[in-house]
């Protein structure tokens, strides 16, 4: 199998992190991605394999929160490329409403922002769309047990040691003088939207979003929203 010995490292990291824990009952599982034939396959995939209780399947990050807050799942599988609400928001949220339910990101994309924003919500995963089901079922194990579990992809731009997991090397560009609420906030710029919009979309006040921008354009010493986006491009930061 592609990838086998660096897969099976990542298991190995999860068993160690989560050592002593148990799973008695099935792992109670939400899936979120706005592709309903992916979200469909996992679901079936899941369905069909002992141990694993898929409790909702939802489109968006915004109709995943809302499960996690009646549910409670032990694991949320989070697409990193939805409509509304960010993802690396949405698992702030997952967390605050449900401090035991674990998130797994899994994204057909693998730059290292999005990478560090995962690590910085403390993400208990990274699984990239290339993987076939029964690594993400593996994936979703071990995360539930309380371990990590990374894709080769994502592993090889990572360093995991008594610290915990960090990017290998992060790139010496102005986007790594941005905080991830910042890098959240130019993404939404890159979409077009305007303050007002992300505001709402991220729960927070009209101002607050307008003191991200100018400490945006400031660090970044740009002081025009097209040249923003137009640096998200550039940056990797503004995928579809």
């Amino acid at each position: 199998m592609r990838g086998q010995g660096k897969r099976a490292m990542m298991t190995t990291i999860g068993r160690n992190v989560g050592a002593g824990m148990t799973q008695s009952s099935p792992i109670s599982v939400i899936l979120a991605d706005d592709h309903s034939l992916v979200r469909g396959a996992l679901s079936g995939w899941l369905k069909a394999t002992a141990g694993f209780n898929v409790i909702a399947e939802v489109g968006n990050a915004d109709a995943a929160i809302d499960e996690v807050i009646k549910h409670k799942p032990d694991v949320v599988v989070l697409d990193i490329d939805m409509p509304g609400l960010q993802c690396f928001d949405a698992a702030r949220a997952i967390k605050a409403h449900s401090e035991n339910t674990r998130v797994l990101f899994l994204s057909a994309f693998f730059n290292d922002h999005y990478i560090e924003n995962a690590l910085a919500v403390e993400a208990s995963g990274y699984v990239t769309k290339s993987e076939p089901p029964d690594v993400v079922v593996q994936a979703i194990r071990a995360v539930a047990a309380g371990g990590v579990y990374f894709s080769s992809e994502v592993q090889s731009r990572l360093i995991v040691d008594s610290s915990g997991v960090r990017l290998a090397n992060r790139n010496a560009t102005r986007s790594s003088l941005l905080t991830a609420r910042e890098i959240e906030v130019l993404k939404y710029v890159a979409r077009g939207m305007a303050k007002k919009e992300i505001a709402g979309t991220m729960h927070l006040s009209v101002k607050t979003i307008d003191n991200h921008c100018t400490s945006l354009m400031n660090k970044l010493q740009i002081h025009d929203r097209v040249e923003l986006a137009r640096f998200a491009i550039r940056e990797g930061l503004a995928e579809p």
